[in-house]
């Protein structure tokens, strides 16, 4: 018998391309698009290094570096630094956007932005209190800006005096105050640390206005790839990652043993110096878990222990493997006194199911004040999360997804023998279709029902309706939980019921014809995009529970780009949208098509382009199917 022999390091190349992620779009000036480093000749020798000595050697603890951190499932995310002191103004004027990119957005100059550390006095900050506040709320792991893109080191730094011991009125170490209250808790503990900008130091990308650096929002020297088009600038960068970066991470390993290190914007550096910091992490520490947006590249190249997605997500798109988003209370990540956009406790309880439901963790962003204390509408939601969680505890932790398809009222969950529904789109007639099952359910009642009431089970074929009260116990996300004699299986055909309105998320479709792309699943971009062809097409395969007249609703976004014409066919019946390019970018279009009777049993929803007039047909949304009768 012949054997087919496949060397090492294809293995490790396989490895890393399925622990990859083509990364959402993202917001232009505070977000790169990518976060992707272009491989080059010397890129590529980096690569072969690690593939064939330290990083696969690193892969052999991956598995028991990972494991704390796929079981905590819930994070605090804190941005809080000198920015924090003027909170999204400075000299009397407010400055939209993220706060803590301040200094970029006002180009300060650093003698200028070191007088405002000069006045940063966190007196009334306790890292106790930080600390409680987040375990309350459920959260397992809190990771915190040691050094953000202003390089100013919110420690006590023996690598720079450009630091909070050093530099500010108050003098003091608050990260070794949290480090230890983490301890004390039981919570795991981490930093973010801006590897690749740096805008205090005259070596590093970023700072376009006191030293003329690349990598700024100029686009000095050949814009984003500024390290190929002008290698001779890189020895300039080099001397930073050798001089601060690389000795700061090593000081922060050392000093704080940390459980986790957090990276960003690592295309601010070719992708020889990241895979350069990253090799000297695993040199210090080889059980540091390190986020994936350190060494990103060519054809999903990941050499992180997870995948990160966009940004401030409502919606997530397809990703397999370990991942974690990073949602923020309201719309900055720092704190600003002028955004009071914040979330609903809701939208995060829903959040945190949808990441479970689909294996990832939430890292939930908060930006503490300049005088060390919380924001009281953060410290609100904290609680309301908080609450929900001491209810439906187990629904969370513990759990992965569930062979369970999408269901029009929610998601759903697993953990040994039990499915959890967790039910976002209540059933006001006291009937929960739940389909797909092929397991037949031993006991079903309400998680916080703590005397397990059983709820009555109607059982047929592959559609089992529970019947539940017709108020819901809770209007974010009511939890049942389903016991089963052994693992549950189930059909992997979304399920449609016709007493409650069903998302059909342009995520969720199958795509047809190749070039796609996802947005990055914020409130207004969670499409599908690159809809440039009529080869391309969209489509949902799903089960109708049972017959019913839906009204059917379109959503998209247009800009000055999207133009042409669709049809959505269900069947026979066929639906016409007449796509129009909008004067400004982004406009969200809702569209009520009409009205259409589906009856039970397995239905196809497509959409196809007839005509595209301009670069793009649309970003797709969703498509809404709503009971006529609501």
């Amino acid at each position: 018998m012949k054997t087919n022999c496949v060397p090492v390091k294809a293995i490790l190349v396989v490895s890393i391309l399925l622990r990859g992620l083509a990364l959402a779009a993202q917001d232009k000036g505070d977000e790169d698009r990518q976060m992707l480093n272009t491989g080059k000749i010397r890129d590529q020798q980096q690569i072969d290094q690690a593939l064939n000595g330290w990083y696969k050697k690193s892969l052999l603890t991956h598995e028991q570096r990972i494991r704390w951190w796929r079981d905590a499932k819930f994070g605090m995310f804190i941005h809080w630094g000198v920015y924090s002191l003027p909170g999204g103004e400075w000299k009397g004027k407010k400055v939209s956007g993220y706060a803590e990119h301040l200094m970029r957005k006002e180009k300060i100059p650093r003698p200028e932005y070191l007088q405002l550390a000069h006045q940063f006095n966190p007196v009334r900050f306790n890292a106790e209190e930080w600390v409680k506040n987040a375990k309350a709320a459920g959260m397992n792991y809190l990771i915190i800006t040691a050094k953000h893109h202003d390089g100013f080191a919110m420690y006590d730094s023996k690598v720079s005096d450009y630091n909070i011991v050093q530099q500010t009125a108050w003098k003091h170490d608050p990260m070794a105050d949290l480090a230890a209250a983490c301890k004390k808790y039981g919570l795991k503990f981490g930093f973010y640390y801006s590897h690749a900008f740096d805008w205090e130091h005259p070596d590093a990308p970023g700072n376009d206005w006191d030293y003329q650096n690349p990598g700024g929002d100029l686009n000095l020297h050949g814009g984003r790839n500024w390290y190929d088009l002008h290698p001779e600038l890189l020895v300039k960068a080099q001397r930073y990652v050798n001089e601060k970066a690389i000795p700061q991470i090593k000081e922060l390993l050392t000093k704080y043993h940390p459980d986790i290190l957090w990276f960003d914007t690592p295309q601010k550096l070719p992708l020889s110096e990241n895979i350069r910091i990253l090799q000297a992490i695993r040199e210090t520490d080889t059980n540091v878990v390190v986020n994936g947006r350190l060494v990103r590249g060519p054809n999903n190249l990941m050499m992180g222990d997870y995948k990160n997605t966009g940004d401030r997500p409502a919606e997530f798109a397809p990703v397999t493997g370990d991942w974690e988003a990073i949602p923020t209370t309201n719309e900055s990540y720092g704190y600003s006194k002028y955004d009071s956009s914040h979330k609903s406790v809701g939208f995060f309880v829903q959040l945190l199911a949808k990441a479970a439901s689909r294996g990832g963790n939430l890292l939930m962003n908060i930006g503490p004040k300049g005088d060390g204390t919380f924001d009281v509408k953060d410290i609100t939601i904290l609680k309301g999360i908080g609450a929900w969680v001491d209810r439906n505890r187990e629904s969370i932790f513990l759990t992965k997804p569930s062979p369970l398809p999408l269901q029009s009222w929610g998601v759903t969950t697993m953990h040994d023998q039990r499915i959890y529904l967790h039910v976002f789109n209540w059933p006001a007639d006291g009937r929960l279709m739940i389909g797909g099952l092929k397991t037949p359910i031993k006991n079903a009642w309400l998680l916080t029902d703590k005397m397990k009431k059983s709820l009555p089970v109607h059982a047929a074929n592959d559609l089992a309706i529970l019947s539940v009260p017709h108020a819901a116990p809770d209007t974010a996300d009511a939890v049942i939980v389903l016991e089963f004699q052994g693992t549950a299986k189930a059909d992997s055909t979304m399920v449609i019921a016709n007493n409650t309105s069903t998302r059909l998320l342009g995520f969720d479709a199958d795509l047809h014809g190749g070039g796609f792309g996802f947005g990055d699943g914020k409130a207004a971009s969670y499409f599908v995009e690159n809809w440039k062809s009529k080869q391309q097409s969209v489509s949902w395969k799903f089960r109708v529970a049972e017959p019913g007249t839906f009204k059917l609703v379109l959503k998209y976004v247009a800009s000055p780009e999207t133009e042409g014409e669709a049809v959505i066919k269900i069947g026979e019946k066929v639906f016409s949208e007449r796509i129009r390019a909008t004067e400004r970018s982004n406009a969200m279009i809702s569209r009520e098509l009409g009205t259409v009777q589906l009856d039970k049993g397995v239905t196809t929803i497509e959409i196809l382009p007839v005509e595209i007039t301009k670069a793009e047909l649309m970003k797709l949304l969703e498509l809404q199917l709503i009971p006529a009768n609501q």
